[in-house]
């Protein structure tokens, strides 16, 4: 089955999917599809997606081609194809058994993957997945050693404006099912206001629930303009050495910030400003825990998180996965104490009400002469 669309290109995912629209083609350049991207590419509603890189890890069962290809998405891996070069954004191509088509001329040709094929292809690196991560915690080791200064003092915590002291802080990170978990913990949000600290996209996810975030941390270049200028204090994630790539773009909109210079991930160090600024309880949303989160982020180890965790984990609660947690449903026997307890009041109210008692009464007369008691 043939598909057309207009075609849409960014060897960035995460930028490219802040301007799909529904129907498009995106030609994307990203090595082992992760589930975080999948998921913003089907929030799209594309019809297709283009890889010209390989969709699926050689090393471990990355999900994102699945979640992909289960959403009714036809996904086309072509390595090393040069389309980025061929194509323009905003051209209408045609996708057909593997091939891309434009104009009648087909520009290049891959392999469309099935679910069969996906789901091969995850059951043959599961074979891989001792060996990965053995080396995965040797790699988190070493970089440990190297790395021991970010909860020693050796990297200086900046002094934010951003009260902490006494309060909850909440962090959001762009990460795996970080909308539903959000969504899970709303009436918290409500009810204790914590601290809103966004990283990067996560910021975007606040202001996508209504929530203005207190402060953004990251390296700033997967958040929104429109969530930069929404007035929250800004601190950059700069390299150890003090370079501050992000703090371009910041200037640029005429805004200032604060720098972090650490080694690490930006949510690491985001756990770290609320710990040392005197944050009571830091609840997670989308942060990054385990290998193949890890994996799927492009890294061999985790030794900064493994860290910083280690630092502030009395006061850490991870609400990743807690929109699965529990799934209510509502029965009627659920609603019958509910609104009995609900007519409790109106009774009373009536009771006591001279107006309700005579119009009682006068019901009962009329109920006495109907019957002729």
């Amino acid at each position: 089955m043939a598909i057309k669309g207009t075609v849409r290109l960014d060897k960035k995912t995460k930028h490219l999917v802040k301007r799909l629209q529904p129907g498009d083609i995106a030609v994307i350049d990203h090595r082992d599809l992760d589930e975080v991207a999948a998921n913003a590419l089907v929030e799209a509603h594309v019809k297709a997606v283009v890889n010209v890189n390989s969709s699926m890890s050689e090393v471990y069962p990355n999900c994102g081609p699945l979640t992909i290809v289960e959403a009714g998405i036809k996904l086309v891996d072509c390595p090393g194809s040069d389309l980025f070069a061929l194509l323009t954004e905003g051209q209408e191509i045609e996708i057909k058994n593997g091939r891309v088509i434009r104009s009648g001329v087909m520009l290049t040709a891959g392999e469309e993957l099935s679910i069969d094929i996906i789901k091969q292809k995850m059951e043959a690196t599961k074979a891989n997945i001792e060996g990965v991560l053995s080396s995965f915690v040797q790699n988190t080791m070493d970089y440990a050693q190297n790395e021991i200064g970010l909860i020693c003092g050796e990297y200086t915590v900046p002094d934010v404006a951003t009260i902490f002291k006494e309060k909850h802080a909440l962090i959001v990170v762009r990460g795996k099912n970080y909308k539903e978990d959000l969504r899970a913990i709303k009436s918290y949000i409500d009810e204790i206001k914590p601290v809103l600290i966004g990283v990067d996209g996560g910021a975007d996810a606040l202001m996508e629930f209504g929530l203005q975030p207190d402060i953004i941390v990251g390296d700033m270049d997967s958040v929104s303009d429109k969530t930069l200028l929404c007035g929250a204090e800004l601190v950059v994630h700069a390299y150890p050495d003090g370079r501050a790539p992000g703090m371009a773009r910041l200037q640029e909109l005429g805004l200032t910030a604060l720098t972090y210079a650490a080694p690490g991930t930006s949510e690491d160090i985001a756990m770290l400003i609320a710990y040392e600024k005197g944050a009571e309880l830091i609840v997670a949303v989308g942060t990054h825990s385990n290998m193949i989160d890890f994996l799927e982020k492009g890294r061999k180890g985790m030794a900064s998180t493994f860290l910083v965790r280690a630092k502030v984990g009395s006061i850490l609660i991870d609400a990743k996965g807690v929109s699965k947690l529990y799934k209510s449903r509502l029965h009627a026997k659920h609603l019958a104490p509910i609104f009995f307890a609900a007519l409790l009041p109106v009774i009373a109210v009536a009771v006591i009400s001279p107006s309700t008692r005579e119009l009682l009464r006068l019901w009962f007369i009329q109920f006495r002469l109907l019957v002729g008691i």
